[in-house]
């Protein structure tokens, strides 16, 4: 990957739906050679999807928070995943070295909403604690990582 290829996934960071012909004018490179460039790009694995991000406020869902949960053992760990991957509510999900196994983060419409949540949690067989924190303001959310330029 060269200065080019960094230059366009700037680019693209900033606005997915832009078009390869407005690309081309900010690089200084030919409509086709910056398509060629999306293409390897794509196939390389370096571009891994193209996504809408939506206002979840707008989407009645207002309440952020952060939930640390701790397992019993390593053996619930398949039970806690698959639950983690049916709740619409649960954005991410990191497991973790460290105090607690994993991290999760939620978005959902408000307190009472959470509430239930956390009593799902809860209910996972074979977890040992949770610590749950509410997000006051986001201060930076960033989506994926550049390269540097």
């Amino acid at each position: 990957m060269d200065i080019i290829d960094k230059r366009i996934l700037h680019i693209l960071h900033k606005n997915a739906r832009i078009t390869a012909s407005e690309i081309s004018n900010q690089i200084n490179l030919s409509v086709s050679a910056v398509g060629d460039r999306l293409k390897k790009l794509e196939a390389s694995g370096m571009i891994e999807n193209y996504t809408t991000i939506l206002n979840s406020t707008m989407l009645g869902k207002s309440l952020t928070a952060i939930i640390m949960v701790a397992l019993e053992r390593p053996k619930y760990a398949e039970v806690f995943e698959a639950f983690v991957n049916n709740e619409k509510d649960i954005l991410d999900c990191y497991y973790l070295a460290g105090d607690y196994d994993y991290a999760l983060k939620i978005v959902t419409k408000d307190t009472a909403s959470l509430e239930t949540l956390i009593g799902k949690i809860k209910n996972v067989e074979g977890l040992l604690k949770t610590k749950t924190t509410i997000v006051l303001s986001t201060i930076k959310d960033v989506h994926s990582v550049l390269p540097e330029l």
